[in-house]
């Protein structure tokens, strides 16, 4: 009788723990498989589930979540025989959360061991300046191949970055020194093609003052060609006059000769270098007078041509 006190209390206690057992609360951004004797039977979505206790029980707890898996570095020979070390993260997604269960026993594992080998089929497969030039190619040639092997697990690969692509030590010092050797070289070809400028603008500007130089002394070539012809015609003028006026027996007209022979003379005493000190004729009068007549011969032709 002693043994059957506690029955109840014994019941209530396994009526609890049925209860709370047949009651099942998935989190947001998780889906749980159900079995029941062992063989899946749904998959249970978030919030409030019930279900049997002893016969059913929650087989995996999948996080629906998108997640990141890194990939470890590993050292790949690219096609012109040269390693390189790389390493890439996958971004991956549950998409069902039953094959992800039971397609694949470790769906992570799995997933990193096929981008490995992945990774060197795709780096190895290019030369080592299609490697480090083209990131871009390689991840979204990876992310093609990857997430089609892993929809039959259930999951989708969203992204899939390299990280790092690292050439050995030698190959990275040859290449800083061809990467400065073409720096400099454009340099020199830039200073060159400055210099070759500014010696075409400046012969240019040369060119362009030597043929305004040419111009003005064609300007000032025909303007004193102009002028000495003027001067000639006006001293032919002058001549004709005087010739008439001694043909007509004028004095005047032979003073004029005189006395222009006379100016030219006493002119080419004046500037002698030599010539230090300059006496002026006691006939300056004279010369005066000369001139003189020389007026009214001019005068007198003057008025002729008036008649």
């Amino acid at each position: 009788m002693d043994g059957f006190e506690y029955l109840p209390l014994v019941l209530v206690a396994v009526g609890i723990i049925l209860i709370a057992t047949a009651v099942v609360i998935v989190p947001q951004g998780r889906e749980y498989t159900l079995e029941t004797f062992g063989r899946y039977s749904r998959t249970l979505k978030p919030g409030l589930s019930f279900i049997i206790p002893v016969f059913q029980r929650i087989s995996k707890k999948m996080d629906m979540r998108e997640r990141v898996i890194d990939i470890p570095s590993q050292g790949v020979i690219t096609k012109d025989n040269v390693m390189v070390t790389a390493d890439a993260v996958v971004f991956i997604q549950v998409i069902d959360a039953r094959m992800a269960t039971y397609e694949v026993s470790n769906l992570e594992n799995a997933i990193q061991n096929l981008c490995l080998t992945n990774v060197r089929t795709v780096v190895g497969s290019m030369d080592l300046d299609e490697v480090l030039s083209k990131r871009d190619a390689i991840n979204a040639k990876l992310l093609e191949v990857i997430d089609q092997a892993t929809d039959t697990w259930g999951t989708k690969v969203t992204r899939i970055e390299i990280k790092d692509l690292s050439p050995p030590a030698d190959i990275t010092q040859a290449m800083n020194k061809q990467m400065k050797a073409e720096r400099e070289k454009r340099s020199d070809i830039l200073i060159a093609e400055g210099h070759k400028q500014s010696q075409i603008l400046k012969a240019e500007g040369e060119k362009e003052a030597a043929i305004r130089e040419a111009e003005g002394r064609k300007t000032a070539a025909f303007l004193d060609a102009e002028a000495r012809e003027r001067e000639a015609e006006a001293e032919a003028k002058a001549t004709d006059m005087v010739s008439q006026a001694i043909a007509k027996g004028d004095v005047n007209a032979v003073n004029y000769f005189v006395a222009q022979e006379y100016v030219k003379a006493f002119e080419s005493l004046a500037k002698s270098p030599n010539q230090k000190t300059v006496i002026v004729p006691a006939e300056l009068s004279n010369l005066a007078a000369t001139v003189g007549g020389i007026g009214a011969l001019l005068d007198a032709g003057g008025k002729a041509n008036k008649k």
